[in-house]
């Protein structure tokens, strides 16, 4: 092996742990303006008409609109042209990023679990369990509710198909006839 591909190699390990300690740094600094911004606005959001307990269910409902937004744009294989492709893509991660960040954005309102409540930034926010209590009990029950809308259709075109079929066979023009 030659010493100029050996100083190749050393030089890319190099610049791959920068970019790696570079994408750390701001990812950690990303996480801190998150909770920063979420400590600062959680108190003025969860003081709004109707209390936390109204947020929480406002919440529950953006996250569960938004993974079946998610679900329903990322559905079965979607065979369109590359713009159209990219669309459903960018729909998905749309709807599954707002349900996400609605859903952190609660959970960031929590105090952490190593912070004390006299360090500035740590002091519990009234509001915001019961605020995530009303945001999962919402979502909980309008995901179970389209889960069963979802089974009871899929089991009423189960229905039809197989009464098509009965009477496709009853007039000799079903799948029996191809065994024939």
């Amino acid at each position: 092996m030659g010493e100029r591909s050996r100083a190749f190699r050393t030089w890319e390990g190099f610049a791959l742990a920068g970019v790696v300690i570079a994408l750390g740094a701001g990812a950690v600094m990303a996480l801190g303006l998150w909770k920063w911004f979420v400590r600062a606005t959680a108190p003025v959001v969860l003081d709004w008409p109707g209390g936390s307990w109204a947020f929480g269910v406002a919440a529950g409902v953006i996250v569960a609109l938004g993974f079946l937004g998610a679900r329903w744009f990322s559905g079965p294989a979607f065979s369109g042209s590359r713009l159209q492709r990219a669309g459903h893509e960018l729909g998905t991660a749309v709807c599954a990023g707002a349900a996400f960040a609605v859903l952190m954005y609660l959970l960031a309102s929590l105090p952490g679990k190593n912070c004390p409540s006299y360090r500035d930034g740590c002091e519990y926010i009234p509001g915001t369990g019961s605020a995530l209590i009303a945001c999962l009990a919402t979502s909980a029950l309008l995901g179970w509710g389209g889960y069963r809308l979802q089974n009871a259709r899929a089991e009423e075109r189960q229905a039809r198909e197989r009464e098509r079929m009965r009477k496709l066979r009853k007039r000799g023009k079903g799948k029996t006839r191809m065994a024939r």
